[in-house]
């Protein structure tokens, strides 16, 4: 391979990885930005907003993906009448958004399109999940993206032995739209450009010396900062209501695209909380990673042992369980005996920890009939899981309970609007 190609290939295949989203994510994730660590655990939030019910049991779509799951019947819950459904959106809506309409109609569209009631807790989820993770902007600027990417580029040519003024050499070629991959980089703002950035370099992948079977490592995209594996296991189980040019990975970046499959990704599912801000952690580290974290509080309550919360209770690699035992695991065999239950029954259980179905499973049952025996008081079924969030972009020590109170306030600002 020529000299002036192989930074490329050496660079690009794992420089944007780290560059593309704040938002957290288990270790089950297929795709996913940034490694989260455990931290030590927390309070949890005071005077919770009870959630209204539960719009909608989908199978959700796992993040283990194995096979496509099977899609069920919406529950008709919740009041469907449009017109007034636009009326409390409208009210609900910050003051000041750019382009009001437009954020209201793709809100609208994206509750419509998902059947999910049109009330004032879910409207105002939505809402402060967006305000969070793009301020209102459609395509959310990264503040020193292009300067992130070059910094990268210069770790990884550095660790190869590769001269930087060779790499910004190769850069230097002609892309798709006639400005180099160099000065494309110097102008880089926000993720969207960066993805169409590696899609021409992918596509022009023999003129540039790449391999051919390169995947574009942009995952997360859109106002909600959703996961493009998310976006395409969603539509395998529910229609994307849209007609739309190119790939549906393109759509998860427009304001439409992100906002639906964002929402879908919050409330498409049936979560046992009565407190949305719970919604709002599964939302940064996975769905019923709270509800896996208090599970893992009680494992070690009754273990008398010390487990990370982080809301995953099995290991995973390449999106699939993995044959080295997970911490809890291990915890949970050495209490096979006291709770009555096979190491195969434990790992059959374990193995739906990432749906609805968990909660009813024996070993569920018994981990926390035993861990309130002593005391006879219950302990929650819901806490913070306790994760750090890492990425380039991240310069202070953030946690997924910290995306979760910011963004629960953001949701009890929305629900005043609502009351005023």
């Amino acid at each position: 391979m020529p000299l002036r190609s192989l930074p490329l290939l050496l660079v690009f295949g794992s420089l944007l990885v780290g560059c593309a989203s704040t938002t957290s994510s288990p270790n089950n994730a297929p795709i996913e930005i940034g490694t989260p660590s455990p931290i030590p655990p927390a309070e949890t939030p005071a005077e919770a907003v009870n959630e209204p019910p539960i719009p909608v049991d989908t199978t959700m779509v796992p993040t283990p993906a194995a096979e496509s799951p099977k899609s069920t019947s919406p529950v008709a819950t919740g009041y469907r009448d449009a017109q007034a459904g636009r009326a409390l959106l409208n009210q609900l809506l910050p003051a000041k958004v750019n382009d009001r309409p437009g954020w209201a109609q793709d809100i609208f569209g994206a509750f419509e399109g998902l059947k999910i009631p049109y009330t004032k807790e879910y409207f105002c989820a939505a809402i402060a999940t967006i305000e969070q993770e793009s301020s209102w902007q459609a395509d959310p600027v990264v503040p020193g993206l292009n300067r992130m990417v070059w910094e990268q580029i210069g770790n990884r040519a550095d660790k190869y032995g590769v001269p930087l003024p060779i790499v910004k050499a190769a850069l230097g070629r002609a892309s798709s739209n006639g400005r180099s991959y160099r000065e494309r980089i110097d102008k880089l703002r926000t993720e969207t450009q960066m993805n169409l950035l590696f899609e021409d370099m992918a596509a022009e992948a023999d003129r540039l010396g790449l391999p051919l079977n390169m995947q574009n490592p942009i995952r997360t995209g859109g106002p909600m900062q959703v996961s493009v594996d998310f976006a395409l296991g969603h539509t395998k189980v529910w229609p994307y209501p849209y007609t739309y040019k190119g790939s549906l990975r393109h759509e998860v970046f427009t304001r439409r695209g992100g906002t639906y499959f964002g929402v879908a990704n919050l409330l498409h599912y049936r979560a046992p909380y009565t407190d949305m801000a719970y919604r709002f952690a599964d939302y940064n580290a996975g769905r019923f990673s709270s509800r896996n974290a208090a599970f893992q509080a009680a494992v070690a309550k009754l273990g008398k042992t010390k487990l990370d919360r982080d809301g995953d209770l099995l290991r995973y690699e390449a999106g699939k369980p993995s044959k080295t035992p997970s911490s809890t695991l291990l915890a949970l065999r050495a209490l096979a005996i006291r709770l009555k239950v096979s190491p195969a029954e434990i790992e059959r259980d374990l193995l739906l920890e990432k749906e609805n179905a968990f909660e009813q499973t024996p070993l569920y049952k018994r981990v926390f009939d035993q861990a309130e025996a002593p005391t006879g008081k219950p302990l929650p079924r819901a806490i913070f899981p306790q994760i750090r969030l890492s990425s380039p972009k991240i310069t202070r020590k953030l946690t997924t309970e910290w995306f979760a109170k910011r963004v629960y306030g953001r949701y009890q600002n929305c629900l005043a609007r609502g009351n005023s």
